[in-house]
C-alpha cells in the first residue's frame, strides 16, 4: 500500500513524485516501524523564500542550480532553497536560532514529560537536559568518511562534509551553525479520542492522532510563542518523550517527525520524538529523529528541493524525488554513535550527501554520497 504524502507544486524545477513510504505496524520481532513524513511547504514559493531572507524578515537561506549528471535524467537542471549561506562563496560561520519546545504529554493517566527523570526507560535521567547536550547542537570531533570536518555541531559537520570539496577551495573555514535555546514547556491533552497508548517496553510509548495534533501546533501552540522569540528568522521545533504520530488511525502509525512551515513571512518548525523505549529496535534512539529533521530542514527547508527521481531504499518504497536528506538511509545505514562529555552516547542518523541526490562526481568527504560511507555511488534512474 502507498500513501500519498507530497503535493504536487507547479513552481518547482521538476514535478514531484508521490513519496510511498514503505508501510508499518509490526515486524516479525514485534518491533514498531517508524517512518518520517515529506511535507511540501505550499504557501511560499523559493523565490519569495529567498526575498524574504534578503529582505531580512525570514530564515537566512541561499539558493543554488544543480545539473543532473545522474543517468535517465543527464543535463536537467534543478534549483533550491538551503538555511544559511552558500558553501561555495562564503567563507564565514552563520548561525541560525533553533528553538526547542519540550511538549509534556497527557494520554489517559499517562503523562509523558521530557523535563522529569525517567526511571523506567532512561536510568532516572531527564530527557530534556540530555537532548540540550547532544551533539544537534553541541561540538564533537567529527571524520566523516576518514576526513576530519571538525569540532563541531552534527548538522554543521554533515554540511561541511557534503560540500567539501567548494569548501576546502575557499579556505575550509565554512561554518553553519545552530544556536538552541529553550523555551518554557508546553502542555498537551488531545483526549481519548486523538490520543492512545500503542504499546509497553521498559515503558509506554505514545501515539497522537496527527490531524489535530497538527492543527493544535499551528492554530493555537506556534502563535503564543511569539512572545519566547519564536519569528520567521527563527526555527522551533518540538521534544515529544516517548510519544509518536499516527495518521488517523493507529494502523498509520508511527512517524517520528516531520518539518514544515506556515504563514507569510514563513515560520518553519518540527515536532520530533525523543525515544527511549527501543519499541522500534537499532538505532532508532534519542537523537536519531533529531539527526533526520533537524538536517532535512537544513538541505530542504521547504520540503520541495526537486531532484531526479530516487527511491526504492530507506524508507521509501516507490520513487520520490526532493532533497530529504534522510529518507534514503532511515532505518539502515551507519548510524553515528557520538559519546560527549556528559558521559551518554548519541546515536545519529547517517544522512544521504548532495551528490548523491544530483549525481557524480563527488564533492563531499572521500569522494562518498553519504557521511559515513554507506553510500559509494549516486542513486540511479528511478522507475515505480
Amino acid at each position: 500500500m502507498k500513501r500519498t504524502v507530497l503535493i504536487l507544486l507547479a513552481f518547482t524545477a521538476a514535478a514531484l513524485v508521490a513519496v510511498a513510504p514503505k508501510m508499518l505496524g509490526q515486524d516479525d520481532q514485534g518491533l514498531l516501524k517508524g517512518y518520517f513524513l515529506s511535507k511540501p511547504v505550499r504557501s511560499i514559493d523559493p523565490i519569495t523564500f529567498q526575498g524574504q531572507s534578503d529582505a531580512g524578515t525570514g530564515l537566512k537561506v541561499w539558493s543554488y542550480n544543480a545539473t543532473s549528471t545522474r543517468s535517465g535524467s543527464k543535463g536537467q537542471k534543478f534549483s533550491g532553497v538551503m538555511v544559511g549561506n552558500s558553501p561555495y562563496t562564503n567563507k564565514a560561520t552563520t548561525t541560525t536560532t533553533m528553538q526547542v519546545v519540550p511538549l509534556i504529554i497527557t494520554i489517559g493517566s499517562t503523562v509523558f514529560d521530557p523535563t522529569k527523570p525517567d526511571n523506567a526507560c532512561f536510568a532516572g535521567k531527564v530527557p530534556m537536559t540530555i537532548y540540550k547536550q547532544s551533539p544537534i547542537t553541541n561540538a564533537a570531533k567529527f571524520t566523516m568518511n576518514g576526513v576530519n570536518v571538525g569540532d563541531t555541531s552534527y548538522t554543521d559537520a554533515f554540511q561541511r562534509a557534503s560540500f567539501w570539496t567548494p569548501i576546502k577551495k575557499n579556505g575550509g573555514t565554512y561554518h553553519n551553525k545552530l544556536k538552541l535555546v529553550v523555551l518554557k514547556p508546553v502542555k498537551v491533552n488531545l483526549g481519548t479520542g486523538n490520543s492512545t497508548i500503542l504499546t509497553n517496553t521498559c515503558g509506554p510509548l505514545g501515539g497522537v492522532n496527527l490531524g489535530p495534533f497538527e492543527s493544535l501546533l499551528e492554530d493555537t501552540i506556534i502563535p503564543s510563542l511569539s512572545s519566547q522569540g519564536v519569528n520567521p528568522k527563527t526555527f522551533v521545533t518540538f521534544l515529544m518523550y516517548n510519544v509518536v504520530m499516527y495518521e488517523g488511525s493507529t494502523s498509520n502509525c508511527c512517524v517520528l517527525g516531520y518539518h514544515f512551515g506556515i504563514g507569510n513571512p514563513l515560520q518553519t518548525y518540527s515536532p520530533f520524538e525523543f525515544d527511549t523505549t527501543h519499541a522500534f529496535g537499532g538505532d532508532i534512539l534519542d537523537t536519531y529523529v533529531a539527526a533526520h529533521e533537524v538536517d532535512e530542514w537544513q538541505d530542504d527547508p521547504l520540503g520541495n528541493n526537486a531532484t531526479p527521481a530516487w527511491g526504492h531504499i530507506g524508507q521509501v518504497s516507490g520513487c520520490q524525488n526532493n532533497l530529504e536528506v534522510g529518507d534514503p538511509l532511515t532505518g539502515g545505514g551507519n548510524p553515528f554513535s557520538v559519546a560527549m562529555s556528559n558521559g551518554y552516547t548519541y546515536h545519529l542518523q547517517e544522512l544521504a550527501m548532495y551528490s548523491w541526490f544530483y549525481g557524480p562526481p563527488s564533492i563531499g568527504t572521500g569522494k562518498k554520497f553519504s557521511d559515513n560511507g554507506t553510500f559509494t555511488s549516486a542513486q540511479g534512474a528511478c522507475t515505480d
